[in-house]
C-alpha cells in the first residue's frame, strides 16, 4: 500500500471518528456512533500495518495475541464494572503512549528538534499521570483502595510541586535535550503525580475524574501523533481529549463545583453527625403498601442510581414499567448526570434492559414534572436526590443541583440502609413525612412489588 493511499484511509477513518462522535450524541443513534468508531478503528489499524517502516510484524503479532487474551475478559464483565473497566482503558492506554515516549525519546536524541522534545515531554508527563491515575481511579471503583478521600496535611503543595519539578524538568530538556539523565524525572514524577492525585478525591466524585482522565489520554495520544508524525492520532487523541474535557465541565456544572474544587477539595469524607434536639425518624414500608401505592399512580418516575446497577436491577425495573404501563400509569425516568460511578451510567443500564428513549428525562426535563408527580420511586440514588443541596448552607453538596424528588406526592426510597452516599452525607429526604424507605435489595424488592402487583392488585 502506498504512502498516498494510507494518508487516503487515515482521512477515512478520521473522518469516521467524527461521525461516531456526532451519533453517539444521541440515544437514537448511538449505536450506529458505536459502529462508526469501530469501522474506523480497523481502518486505521490496517494501514498502519502496510507501513513500510514496520520491519517486525511476528511482534506486532504476539503483542496482538496478549492485549486480545486480556481484552476479551475485559469486554465481557458485568455492567457494574464497567467503570473501572473504562479505568483500566484509560491506564493501558497511557502506559503504551508513554513507552512509546520513551522509547523515541532515547532512539532520537540527538537529532530531536525543540519543538518534538516539547511534544514528547507533554506526551510523557500526561501519559505516565493517566496510567497511574487511573489505576487509581480502577481501585477505588473496584473497592479494592478505600472510596473515601485519603488525604495528609500539605497534600496539594507536594503534588503541585511534584508536578512542577516535572515540567520544569521537561521544560529544560526542550532546550538541552542531550541532558538525558534527566529524562528518568518527568517519567517517574508523574507516575507518582497521578497516584497522589486520586486518593485524595472520594468516589462521589469518580464520573468526572474518569472523564478527565479520559481527557488526558487523548491529549497524551495526540502528543504521541506529532512525536511519529501520525495525523490521525493527532486527530483521533485531540478529539478523545476535547470531548473528555468537555464532558468533564458538564459533570462539574451538574453538581456546581469548579476542577479545583473536584481535583482538591478531598470531597467525600464522612459528615460527623450535627447534634440535633430530637432524633429523626423514618416511615418503612413493605412491598405489598409499595404495590397498592403504585397500582393507585396516575403518574411515576423511577429515578435510577448505582444501588440499582450494584443489585443489577434494571432487567426487573423493566417488568414494573411493563407491568405499570399496561395499567394506565404515566411512568418515566429521570436521570442525573453523575448519577452512578461515570458518565451516561444509568443510561446504559436502562438502554441494556430495553427501556424507551422517550422515556429518558434529563435533570432539566424532569424537576418541573415532579410537583405532578403521584410517585417518586428512587432505586439507589443518594446524593442526587438530597434536599440538602437546596436548603442547608453547611452542607458539603450545597449549591449542587439534583432532582427535585420531595416535590412529588408520595417518595418511595428503595435502599439497603440509611448509609450516607458517595459524598458523605446524610440524606434529609428520608427522613420527609411523604417518604417511604423500601429497606432491601432492589432487584429483591422490586420482584417483590411485581408479585403483589401480579397476585393482590388487579391481576
Amino acid at each position: 500500500m502506498t504512502e498516498q493511499l494510507i494518508q487516503l484511509v487515515y482521512i477515512v477513518a478520521a473522518a469516521l471518528f467524527i461521525l461516531s462522535l456526532r451519533w453517539l450524541s444521541a440515544p437514537s443513534t448511538a449505536r450506529r456512533g458505536v459502529l462508526a468508531g469501530e469501522a474506523g478503528m480497523l481502518l486505521a489499524i490496517a494501514a498502519t500495518l502496510f507501513n513500510h517502516q514496520i520491519v517486525a510484524y511476528h511482534w506486532i503479532f504476539i503483542a496482538f495475541a496478549v492485549g486480545a487474551a486480556i481484552g476479551v475478559p475485559l469486554g465481557l464483565v458485568q455492567m457494574t464494572a464497567v467503570p473501572q473497566r473504562t479505568a483500566l482503558s484509560h491506564a493501558f492506554g497511557a502506559f503504551a503512549v508513554t513507552l512509546v515516549g520513551t522509547a523515541e525519546f532515547y532512539l532520537d536524541t540527538p537529532d530531536i528538534s525543540r519543538f518534538m522534545m516539547l511534544a514528547l515531554t507533554m506526551e510523557v508527563i500526561l501519559g505516565g499521570l493517566t496510567f497511574t491515575g487511573s489505576l487509581m481511579a480502577a481501585g477505588k471503583l473496584q473497592e479494592v483502595l478505600p472510596q473515601r478521600p485519603i488525604t495528609y496535611k500539605g497534600q496539594n503543595v507536594v503534588n503541585l510541586s511534584l508536578l512542577g519539578v516535572a515540567v520544569a524538568v521537561g521544560a529544560y530538556l526542550i532546550f538541552h535535550p542531550g541532558s538525558s539523565y534527566l529524562f528518568p524525572i518527568i517519567i517517574l514524577i508523574p507516575l507518582v503525580f497521578g497516584v497522589l492525585m486520586v486518593i485524595p478525591i472520594g468516589g462521589a466524585d469518580m464520573p468526572t475524574v474518569i472523564s478527565l482522565l479520559n481527557s488526558y489520554a487523548g491529549l497524551s495520544a495526540a502528543m504521541m501523533g506529532f512525536v511519529l508524525d501520525n495525523k490521525l492520532l493527532i486527530v483521533a487523541g485531540a478529539l478523545d481529549g476535547s470531548s473528555g474535557f468537555i464532558l468533564s465541565v458538564i459533570m462539574c456544572r451538574a453538581m456546581n463545583r469548579s476542577f479545583t474544587n473536584v481535583l482538591f477539595g478531598a470531597f467525600g469524607q464522612v459528615q460527623p453527625p450535627q447534634a440535633r434536639t430530637e432524633e429523626r425518624i423514618t416511615r418503612s414500608a413493605s412491598a405489598e403498601d409499595a404495590a397498592s401505592i403504585l397500582d393507585s399512580a396516575g403518574s411515576v418516575i423511577i429515578v435510577p442510581g448505582y444501588g440499582m446497577a450494584v443489585a443489577q436491577a434494571q432487567h426487573r425495573v423493566r417488568e414494573l414499567y411493563d407491568v405499570l404501563t399496561k395499567r394506565g400509569v404515566n411512568v418515566r425516568f429521570a436521570i442525573h448526570p453523575v448519577a452512578g460511578r461515570m458518565p451516561g451510567h444509568m443510561n446504559v443500564l436502562l438502554a441494556e434492559a430495553d427501556i424507551p428513549y422517550d422515556k429518558l428525562l434529563d435533570m432539566e426535563e424532569a424537576n418541573p414534572e415532579f410537583p405532578q408527580t403521584d410517585v417518586a420511586l428512587v432505586i439507589g440514588a443518594n446524593d442526587v436526590t438530597n434536599p440538602a443541596a437546596r436548603t442547608d448552607r453547611g452542607s458539603p453538596i450545597y449549591g449542587m443541583p439534583i432532582l427535585e424528588v420531595d416535590k412529588a406526592r408520595t417518595v418511595m426510597v428503595i435502599k439497603r440502609s440509611l448509609s450516607p452516599g458517595f459524598a458523605g452525607v446524610d440524606n434529609d429526604l428520608y427522613y420527609l413525612d411523604k417518604t417511604l424507605m423500601l429497606f432491601g435489595d432492589a432487584k429483591a424488592f422490586v420482584g417483590s412489588i411485581m408479585r403483589e402487583l401480579s397476585h393482590g392488585h388487579g391481576a
